[in-house]
C-alpha cells in the first residue's frame, strides 16, 4: 500500500513506542502535546497531514485516531486501533486525574509515572524492566506540560461509539491479551461497532504490544496494509 502511514503513540511516549514496527512499515510518528482537548489536538494534527493517509493509533492515540475519523473521515483511508477505548472516561478515573496533574505540577512526573501509571501497563516478560525504564524515558522527555495537557485531554474526551459505526473502511482491533488498563472486552466492543474490522488478541502482552511482542504486533499491522 503507498498510502501514507502515520503513527500516534500513547500518553507520554514519543516515536520510540513505534520503533519495531516503524523500521518494517515506515511512516511518520506524530506526538500532539500542545493543547488539552482531544478536538483541539486533533484539528491541529489534521493540518499538518496528507489528505489521505493510513492511520495506527494506540492507546491516546487510538483515541485520537477515532477523533481524526469524526473530524476529517474522507481523508482515512483505513484505521488501526491498539489498546485503546472508544468510551468517555468514567467518573471514577476523572477523579484521578486532579491529584496526578497536582503532583506533576509540582514537580513529581516521576514519581506519578512510577507509582501510578507505569506499574499498569505491561505483563510479565524477559523484557519488562527494559520497556519500563524507556516508558519513563519517554515521559520525562516530553515532560509535565505535555502530562498535564494530555491528561486534560483524556479526561473530557468524548464517546466515539457512533464515529466507529459510521467507518466502513479496513480496520484492525489490536490489544495485549493482558492489557489492564484497556481490556480485551473494549476491543471486543470496538470490533463489534465497526463494519469492516478485524480483531488480534496478542498473547503475552499487556497495553504495549508494539514494544512486548513487536514481531506478532507488526505482522497484524502487514496483513491490515495489504488488506
Amino acid at each position: 500500500m503507498s498510502l501514507p502511514l502515520i503513527y500516534l503513540p500513547g500518553m507520554m511516549c514519543d516515536a520510540r513506542l513505534f520503533g519495531p514496527q516503524v523500521a518494517k512499515l515506515p511512516g511518520t510518528v506524530f506526538v500532539p502535546m500542545q493543547d488539552d482537548t482531544v478536538q483541539a489536538m486533533t484539528a491541529r494534527l489534521l493540518r499538518h497531514l496528507p489528505d489521505r493517509f493510513a492511520l495506527v493509533g494506540l492507546s491516546m492515540g487510538g483515541i485520537l485516531a477515532m477523533e481524526v475519523i469524526r473530524q476529517a473521515p474522507d481523508r482515512v483511508d483505513r484505521v488501526a486501533l491498539l489498546d485503546t477505548n472508544p468510551l468517555a472516561e468514567t467518573p471514577e478515573v476523572q477523579a484521578r486525574r486532579g491529584p496526578q496533574i497536582d503532583r506533576v505540577r509540582a514537580g513529581k512526573l516521576a514519581e506519578v509515572m512510577r507509582d501510578e501509571m507505569k506499574p499498569h501497563y505491561l505483563s510479565d516478560g524477559p523484557h519488562h524492566a527494559a520497556i519500563l525504564d524507556l516508558c519513563m524515558d519517554m515521559a520525562l522527555t516530553l515532560g509535565p506540560d505535555a502530562f498535564v495537557n494530555q491528561s486534560l485531554a483524556l479526561r473530557d474526551r468524548p464517546d466515539q461509539c457512533d464515529t466507529l459505526r459510521a467507518f466502513d473502511r479496513p480496520a484492525l482491533v489490536l490489544c495485549g491479551a493482558e492489557d489492564r488498563l484497556c481490556p480485551v472486552h473494549r476491543h471486543t466492543l470496538m470490533h463489534e461497532l465497526l463494519p469492516d474490522a478485524t480483531l488480534t488478541v496478542i498473547d503475552g502482552a499487556g497495553h504495549l504490544p508494539t514494544l512486548e511482542k513487536p514481531t506478532e504486533t507488526t505482522a497484524a499491522l502487514r496483513r491490515w496494509l495489504e488488506a
